[in-house]
């Protein structure tokens, strides 16, 4: 019965990791950050919204 080769499983296992490094490296420099990050007020920034206003009922369907 043959042996199984274990050889290359090192130099597979290194260029796999190396180039899913690579990969999410060149996915995160696709992304517009913001150049400022300061702290905005949710509250400031909250809208009425139309269905806030009134009260609604969610009916189940007939099983």
């Amino acid at each position: 019965m043959p042996q199984l080769d274990t050889s290359t499983w090192l130099t597979v296992i290194l260029s796999m990791t190396l180039t899913l490094f690579i990969i999410l490296q060149l996915k995160t420099l696709m992304h517009q950050f913001p150049a400022n990050l300061q702290l905005t007020n949710s509250k400031q920034k909250k809208q009425k919204e139309p269905w806030e206003k009134k009260w609604t009922k969610i009916y189940l369907p007939l099983l």
